[in-house]
């Protein structure tokens, strides 16, 4: 489990004296605790979390890299490239917890896969292509760019 993974991680990184891969562990963990409280809560907003415990963890590390992503943008605009080498330093570490991400090709094939099999022909169709994507590859896809593969798709 990832979980186990990054408990690993975080007893080697002490050991090491890694003191940036220690706290960037201790974020992830912070951050899938906080997870695991929402999807507790009655009223909560996240709705169920997922049967299986990889796809939440993997949820969260997503979410994570995708706004330390959006960050070192906005670093980098503001002239700020010390804060945007350390938020790509807290990308590499998590990244080392996701499982391998298909690439572009095989993305584009498990799109037409998926319209294929379920008779997709427009764009009234593409909530169900989504939907389908992201149960069967969503720990492995960046589904905001599989959403423009989508479009394209569906649209030619």
């Amino acid at each position: 489990m990832i979980r186990d993974d990054i408990k690993a991680a975080q007893i080697a990184a002490m050991k090491a004296g890694d003191k940036e891969t220690r706290a960037a562990i201790s974020l992830i963990q912070a951050a899938v605790k906080n997870r695991d409280i929402e999807a507790r809560a009655p009223q909560s907003r996240a709705g169920k979390a997922p049967e299986d415990d990889d796809a939440l963890v993997v949820e969260v590390l997503q979410k994570m890299v995708k706004q330390r992503r959006e960050s070192i943008e906005m670093y980098r605009k503001g002239g700020r490239e010390e804060l945007a080498a350390s938020e790509e330093a807290e990308v590499a570490v998590i990244e080392r917890f996701l499982p391998a991400q298909l690439d572009e090709a095989a993305t584009k094939a498990a799109i037409e896969a998926i319209k294929a099999e379920i008779g997709a022909s427009g764009m009234k169709d593409m909530g169900r292509v989504m939907a389908e994507l992201k149960a069967r590859h969503g720990t492995q896809l960046d589904m905001s760019k599989a959403s423009g593969w989508v479009k394209g798709a569906l649209a030619g």
